[in-house]
């Protein structure tokens, strides 16, 4: 049973890789899709996102700086929710809302990696 609970770290980790590197390939998308009008630079937005996200899942895998890591992790997510989920849930639409309580849950789970699995304790202690 520990065997396979152990895969838990790998399949948090792994689709935060995938999704910083959606944000490299497909930049304009994303741009269409999450960034609001009103935040400037909407590139710059997304590739930073991007580059965070991979930068939190080799971290995690590796786990070096891994509770620095997901701390900040989930505090872009929890920024996300604030910034870009919350407005378009307020404006009706069915997937902001679905994404909203994604990246909530998302967000608490980095917490508690933080706060329980990191293994790396030399930034925040």
């Amino acid at each position: 049973m520990n065997a396979f609970l152990s895969l838990g770290r790998w399949l948090f980790a792994l689709p935060f890789a995938v999704l910083g590197l959606i944000n490299f390939l497909s930049t304009q998308t994303m741009i269409d899709s999450f960034v609001p009008n009103y935040m400037p630079a909407p590139a710059v937005w997304v590739l930073v996102g991007g580059a965070g996200l991979v930068a939190a899942s080799i971290s995690m895998l590796i786990g070096k700086y891994d509770k620095l890591a997901c701390t900040l992790l989930a505090i872009y997510l929890l920024a996300m929710v604030a910034l870009v989920h919350i407005p378009g849930a307020m404006a009706g639409s069915t997937s902001a809302q679905f994404l909203l309580f994604k990246d909530l849950a998302l967000a608490g789970a980095a917490m508690m990696y933080a706060q329980h699995l990191s293994k790396d304790r030399s930034v925040i202690g």
